[in-house]
């Protein structure tokens, strides 16, 4: 699931007000606050628009290799070949966001993929498309993709002052939830209203003309994103971040973070446990749900839409109750988020189950929930920990632990699929239920919390 996190930490020296706000002092709401900021906003619309685009593109997707091949493994080795490039490269990008520009990063990185997005609607439009070029497509989208995510997590603390960030955040990761919510059921049903079928083959393929306008929709929102982006003016240079560390290279700095994560055992655990739920929950997720959609479900690809959003909807709730309610003790917060965490594996062992879109949809609603509610309170925790010059490679490290095994996990899931669509739930969602409750009592994570609690009440 790319699921933009828009992590932020703050980032080497802080610009001044005006660099980043573009005016003198500010009153009022922090929401209202931080969108007064010439350059904050910017980022904010184009972001928002894109993100709308990005949600088309994950149902469009899947969904085209559906139509062509009617093959659940076809479909989870095409999302996996992006991943792969992704997973890859995602500790380069963010090496390279602690040492040169965030900005013309993520710009270059939407230039590229609108060429790529445009194209694939092109070809589908003609109707000169079929799984080889789809391929190549996911793996060449998956490397340019690699290099934004951790850009991205990086810009907004250049963008905002220091006690607006929390504000930001929570507006930026408010708006991925809630294109999250609505981007999937409005592609879903634009592609199944224009399903007039565009010419494969010299056959009509059900569903392909709403799939290009999907993506090109995606392609559209892509050259806003650029846009606003283009027009962002930070006036100090942007390559002076990350500096200090340069001496070494790339690769000294990606093992520096590596490095860091690995000395702390507790830390090391979690990481690991967070991909330990990526290969349970990403793919069967990614690759289960289109298939339970296609072949269940009544409505097709309105369905697979309608349940995309009901998870988005539910990680929006989530966010707010993680905002609204006091989090855990310090002592016990590793400890209550994984085992919080564990009733994700119960949620996907129902899908196995369900056999309507609106008992599909409850469970989807609800493992959302579980999910925003737990990684705002995670990205809280992590960010304190995490060191002023290196927040791009911490961040990056993480989202390799959250879609890392995304490849492995894709194909796995298309496998078994193929063999039984219930077995891969019930299978994958036990397995992660025990994995994180297991971890929760681990002495190391254990410890985590307490030594937490001893730095606090030192500071």
């Amino acid at each position: 699931m790319e699921n933009s996190s828009l992590l932020e930490a703050n980032l080497g020296e802080a610009p001044s007000v005006h660099e980043r706000t573009s005016g003198g002092t500010r009153h009022g709401p922090a929401l209202l606050e931080v969108l007064r900021g010439r350059n904050f906003r910017l980022l904010w619309i184009g972001e928002a628009i894109s993100l709308l685009g990005d949600q088309f593109h994950l149902i469009a997707l899947p969904w085209l290799v559906l139509q062509l091949t009617g093959n659940g493994l076809a479909m989870g080795t095409v999302l996996a070949t992006a991943g792969i490039p992704r997973a890859l490269f995602m500790l380069v990008g963010g090496a390279l966001t602690d040492r040169f520009s965030p900005r013309g990063l993520m710009l270059g990185s939407n230039l590229l993929r609108l060429g790529l997005v445009a194209l694939l609607a092109a070809l589908v439009f003609m109707g000169h498309i079929n799984l080889g070029m789809l391929y190549l497509f996911a793996l060449t989208f998956g490397l340019v993709d690699a290099f934004f995510y951790p850009a991205q997590s990086s810009i907004v603390p250049q963008l905002v002052e220091e006690e607006h960030l929390q504000a930001a955040n929570s507006l930026t990761q408010g708006t991925a939830q809630l294109s999250l919510f609505a981007g999937p059921v409005l592609a879903g049903v634009m592609i199944t209203l224009l399903d007039g079928g565009a010419p494969i083959a010299g056959e009509a393929v059900p569903g392909l003309w709403g799939i290009a306008f999907a993506f090109a929709f995606d392609a559209f929102t892509f050259l806003v994103s650029a846009l606003t982006l283009w027009r962002i003016r930070i006036d100090r240079p942007e390559a002076q971040v990350g500096k200090a560390d340069g001496a070494g290279g790339v690769l000294a700095s990606i093992r520096e973070g590596l490095d860091y994560v690995w000395s702390n055992v507790g830390l090391r655990t979690l990481f690991l446990v967070v991909a330990a739920i990526n290969l349970l929950v990403n793919g069967p997720f990614a690759v289960g749900i289109p298939v339970l959609a296609d072949s269940r479900f009544v409505g097709g690809a309105a369905a697979f839409g309608i349940i995309m959003s009901a998870y988005g909807g539910g990680s929006l709730f989530g966010i707010i109750l993680a905002g609204a309610l006091p989090p855990p003790p310090l002592r016990y917060m590793a400890t209550v988020l994984l085992t919080i965490t564990s009733t994700l594996g119960v949620g996907v062992a129902v899908l196995g189950f369900v056999a309507s879109t609106p008992a599909a949809a409850l469970d989807a609603l609800l493992m959302g929930a579980v999910n925003g509610y737990v990684f705002i309170l995670f990205i809280t925790w992590l960010q304190r920990r995490t060191p002023q010059k290196m927040p791009g490679r911490m961040m990056s490290l993480l989202m390799f632990a959250a879609i890392g095994l995304n490849p492995v996990s894709m194909a796995l899931s298309g496998a078994l699929v193929e063999l039984n669509v219930v077995a891969l739930f019930v299978g994958a969602g036990t397995l992660m239920a025990v994995i994180t409750l297991l971890s929760a009592f681990h002495p190391n994570v254990r410890a985590l919390g307490v030594e937490a609690e001893v730095k606090l009440a030192s500071a």
